[in-house]
């Protein structure tokens, strides 16, 4: 007996395309495990880095050193210092007293080690500590002439070109140093650093190492896999975001394993020698400074690499209805983004001219531009730009909530509410990616239940008439006969029998032919269209005419 093979257009038979697409849906489900276990992987090393306690030791050194208040002033401390005077109370009071815990509570010696501290007992001081002094050369910057018989000198806003390096004051082997702006007065600032230099000692730390190693043998599969696919592909490979994000996490983890490296060898070659020098400035800022920029490094990587899950949503059918409308809206967004922009800007600008010397929101224009999107936010001070500007406050502060607040953001709401209507709309008609990822895992899940006997193999089947008959029942209610339901009924089945056989997104596009009685079916479902197309044609011609027909 004659057997009939369908055939691709290109000459493939369909069995091996199916087989394709089965080896391509099997090779990115192992991609996603692998993936999986990577970005776990990625997690523990990255939580292994930090401690809790870090953010407690920041917090309690900065309110030693800047909230403890000066003697005989309750109100004055390190960050409401305002003159010379005021600093050197602090430099001689709680500077110093924060330093040196020198005895116990009973007036014991608190530790015998020379040079040595322990800050609320339990921190111990390393070295002694340095005050740093900048200074700007004289004549730095131009007087003009008409005030030169007023003022001899002039120094610039610091910049280590205009640094003056020259020796001064007493020569001994420490300095003592401070800086103050050109304007009077003082601007104070701080930093806390919190940093893990010895990295392996408990045995979680040993788990962390070998997190590490893992890592970087992913790293090697992950750049040997897109080396192939580039070799493979070639420039077609450029050609897809997720791709480029591929390549992007490539670099970045390179990055992240130089930088992890680079600070274990200074570690290895520095620390030791820090810890001896207990007479004299040691110098950890070097150390510190590398580790936090690989804190930051890793922090940028694993955000990108959360952000590449979005590449396998596609057997989630919420999740890719939410790719397609940001994907579809992209263009319209970028335009929205050029529009709103000049206006922020203008917006920016505009209060940084107006209010920058009186109002600290505006005092810079970066701070204005973040004035901004506080204001749309809801956090503003009002009182201080109306205290300022009586007459273009107000204006400033309308205007801008009319145009940014109720007008901008709601186009771009609007953008986003028509394309996500537009996508759900062809979703409802078919108009969908074949989620295969999503049915391979149903599937395997489903046939393992049946093997474990907890799922019976008839229940979707019943799932699906018990449907059918609560929308015939439905149909009923609402006042449809029996020949119209049974009507749409018989044209679901036939619905359903043709797509699945002709409009598959497995087989796009290949080459089917018909036989008699396919053809007979075909042109039976068409007769049927065109019926109930005639019939609506009726309902709504009679409509049409009962509205006419209402008096206005």
């Amino acid at each position: 007996m004659p057997v009939a093979s369908r055939w691709h257009r290109g000459g493939t038979p369909t069995h091996k395309l199916h087989f394709r697409k089965e080896v391509e849906i099997r090779t990115t489900l192992q991609e996603l495990l692998l993936y999986c276990i990577f970005l776990i992987n990625l997690c523990i090393l990255t939580f292994g880095m930090v401690n809790q306690h870090m953010y407690y030791l920041n917090k309690v050194m900065s309110s030693l050193f800047l909230d403890t208040s000066m003697p005989g002033d309750e109100r004055t401390n390190f960050k409401s210092i305002r003159s010379i005077t005021d600093f050197w109370k602090f430099m001689e009071g709680p500077l110093l007293e924060s330093l040196y815990w020198d005895s116990w509570y009973n007036n014991n010696q608190l530790y015998d080690l020379k040079n040595s501290s322990r800050i609320y007992y339990e921190n111990i001081l390393l070295g002694v500590p340095r005050v740093r002094q900048l200074k700007v050369r004289n004549n730095t910057c131009k007087v003009y002439p008409s005030f030169r018989s007023l003022m001899s000198e002039c120094y610039s806003k610091y910049t280590s070109e205009n640094e003056d390096i020259s020796d001064f004051g007493l020569k001994q082997d420490t300095e003592l140093v401070a800086e103050f702006p050109a304007t009077g007065g003082i601007l104070t600032s701080w930093q806390f650093y919190s940093v893990k230099l010895l990295r392996y000692v408990s045995s979680y730390d040993y788990f962390i190492a070998c997190c590490e190693i893992t890592f970087f043998i992913l790293f090697i599969v992950f750049t040997i896999q897109e080396g192939i696919k580039i070799k493979e592909f070639k420039s077609a490979y450029f050609k897809s975001i997720w791709n480029w994000l591929e390549l992007l996490l490539l670099v970045l983890y390179f990055v992240a394993i130089f930088f992890n490296s680079y600070c274990k060898i200074q570690i290895f070659l520095l620390l030791e020698s820090l810890l001896k020098s207990t007479e004299k400035y040691s110098d950890y800022y070097f150390l510190a400074y590398w580790h936090i920029f690989y804190n930051n490094v890793i922090a940028i990587t694993i955000f990108f690499a959360w952000i590449k899950i979005f590449k396998f949503i596609s057997f989630n059918n919420t999740m890719s209805q939410l790719s397609s409308t940001l994907s579809r809206c992209i263009k319209d967004i970028v335009g929205f983004a050029i529009m709103f922009f000049i206006i922020l800007f203008a917006y920016a600008q505009l209060g940084f001219l107006v209010f920058g010397s009186q109002v600290d929101d505006f005092s810079t224009f970066q701070n204005s531009i973040f004035a901004q999107f506080r204001i749309v936010l809801g956090d503003f001070n009002f009182a201080a730009i109306q205290q300022d500007n009586p007459v273009l406050g107000p204006i400033y502060f309308i205007t801008f909530i009319f145009f940014v607040f109720f007008v901008l953001l709601n186009i771009f709401l609007a953008i986003i509410n028509y394309t996500y209507s537009e996508v759900k709309a062809d979703y409802s008609i078919g108009r969908r990616p074949d989620f295969e990822l999503g049915k391979m895992i149903k599937k395997s899940y489903d046939n393992a239940l049946k093997k474990l006997k907890l799922k019976k193999p008839q229940e979707d089947e019943d799932n699906e008439s018990v449907k059918s008959r609560d929308l015939a029942e439905r149909a009923r209610r609402e006042g449809f006969d029996e020949n119209e339901i049974q009507s749409a009924e018989q044209m679901k089945k036939w619905k359903e029998r043709l797509e699945k056989k002709y409009y598959s997104t497995e087989i796009q596009d290949d080459y089917q032919p018909v036989t008699q009685q396919e053809f007979r079916d075909l042109f039976l479902y068409a007769v049927e269209l065109e019926k109930e197309l005639h019939y609506i044609s009726l309902k709504l011609n009679r409509v049409m005419r009962e509205v006419s027909a209402l008096p206005y």
